[in-house]
């Protein structure tokens, strides 16, 4: 007598679709786990408690105007003689630049920084005492307080369009 098994007499799909069901239950409750267990801000969500630097000068591209306050790319400013690096972004390199797109792409990330700084009013905020990526610029976020109270991160409205990604130390994936 041959063997009776629970599967006998059903289709292939239906067999497919039975053996896929907890699977896709198990996705489901971990994609959802995720979605509202992580934090997707870079920046803090309130300005920091006790001393800070408030910015309100006016910013260029750097390269026009001889201004001392520019931006020369999508992840750093240059405040007087200050060159301040973006706590938790990673903006396409221009100088020099792997291939035209990067360029291209980096061009449009820092016009949306200079576009960001000169909003209005920001706050550089950082670790205490302050510290340096390995080529010596400073690192802080640049925070704005929001009218309602809470608090813009310029590097979060970076991200969020697409010309900037996270990045907090590592390897890079390459832009090209």
């Amino acid at each position: 007598m041959l063997p009776t098994h629970r599967w006998q007499g059903q289709s292939r799909w239906v067999r497919f679709r039975n053996g896929l069901k907890w699977w896709l239950g198990a996705a489901l409750l971990s994609g959802l786990c995720w979605y509202f267990l992580t934090d997707t801000r870079i920046g803090p969500s309130e300005l920091p408690k006790g001393p800070s630097e408030q910015v309100n000068d006016t910013f260029v591209r750097c390269g026009q105007r001889g201004s001392s306050n520019c931006v020369p790319d999508g992840d750093t400013i240059l405040l007087g003689r200050r060159r301040i690096r973006i706590i938790g972004i990673d903006a396409p390199e221009m100088h020099p630049s792997r291939c035209l797109a990067e360029a291209q792409q980096g061009e449009k990330a820092a016009n949306q920084l200079l576009k960001l700084v000169n909003q209005g009013p920001f706050t550089l905020a950082g670790p205490s005492p302050a510290g340096f990526d390995e080529y010596g610029r400073e690192l802080k976020h640049l925070l704005r307080a929001r009218p309602d109270g809470t608090v813009q991160s310029l590097a979060d409205d970076l991200v969020a369009s697409g010309l900037v990604r996270p990045y907090l130390r590592g390897p890079r994936d390459p832009w090209c």
